[in-house]
């Protein structure tokens, strides 16, 4: 006898629904990653351009001279690694300043919420205050 068989489109613990987001909310989300793909874009950009470029006009400029050395040894010996250090810190200075341009609209977001929910409570305590007379038989 052949074991039980699942089908496909039924599924043990269903994934659960993601909250309701506002739209100013999703504004900002799409803002923010915008932002982090436009960011990571140039930030790969330079750096296939130190990575690879570079190197290739290297030969063209061996005969100027720094410190005894070629400037290709530069590139080579701390030119790239000082500019891959000085991404890394960009990438960290300008995402965190997204990150916290992200969180005062979440806060925002909560705050705007938190007020609507509460000028709706205190209508509906209004309204049950009118209809507490009548249910006493006053």
């Amino acid at each position: 006898m052949a074991a039980p068989h699942l089908s496909s489109h039924t599924t043990l613990n269903p994934t659960p629904e993601p909250p309701p987001v506002s739209a100013a909310m999703a504004l900002a989300h799409r803002k923010y990653w915008r932002f982090n793909l436009a960011l990571i874009a140039v930030l790969m950009t330079i750096g296939f351009f130190v990575s690879f470029v570079v190197p290739l006009l290297a030969p063209a400029l061996a005969q100027v001279r720094v410190g005894g050395f070629s400037l290709p040894f530069y590139f080579g010996a701390q030119g790239a690694i000082l500019i891959y250090l000085a991404l890394i810190v960009v990438y960290i200075v300008l995402m965190q300043r997204a990150d916290r341009q992200l969180q005062r609209a979440f806060e925002a977001d909560s705050l705007e919420d938190a007020a609507t929910d509460l000028s709706a409570d205190s209508a509906s305590r209004a309204n049950i205050d009118t209809n507490a007379p009548a249910a006493r038989g006053r």
